[in-house]
């Protein structure tokens, strides 16, 4: 495998810090992060209209192979170097239920862990960007009539 795609949910504070996580580790393959309900997935997974992706993650091989709900936690933390030995025991027959409970859990909480947490969504960081950099003038800066 070369790529993983991974499908989120750029409406999800803790979507997009999961994201933020593991393009932050390193990763025996690329990672690629699509909307669940942009075109692109669509034009890439095509039946992602009837997973319910905006209920359990789904990710997808450079390969064809696609995974969903905690099989793709467990594959996605399987391509990152310090998680593979985790993901590996996870899958294992005995732990696997347990993730399964675990990602459910997470999973149809996210939105009200995301506030708890005041994890931003995408839209609300590129807000935050746009309001602290000042390029009136051709010159950009840090924040409204800031120096520069």
């Amino acid at each position: 495998m070369n790529a993983l795609t991974i499908f989120y949910d750029p409406e999800c504070g803790l979507c997009r810090a999961f994201r933020q996580w593991m393009l932050g580790q390193f990763s025996y393959c690329r990672l690629e992060f699509v909307p669940y309900s942009s075109g692109l997935a669509e034009r890439l997974l095509p039946e992602i209209v009837h997973m319910d992706a905006g209920r359990e993650i789904v990710v997808m091989s450079d390969e064809g192979d696609i995974w969903q709900g905690p099989e793709a936690w467990v594959v996605s933390l399987w391509v990152l170097k310090k998680w593979r030995r985790w993901a590996e025991r996870m899958a294992s027959p005995a732990l696997l239920p347990l993730a399964a409970k675990v990602c459910h859990l997470i999973s149809a909480n996210r939105l009200s862990l995301s506030k708890l947490l005041a994890l931003k969504i995408d839209a609300e960081v590129a807000a935050v960007c746009e309001e602290e950099v000042d390029c009136g003038d051709g010159v950009c800066g840090v924040g409204k009539g800031g120096a520069r």
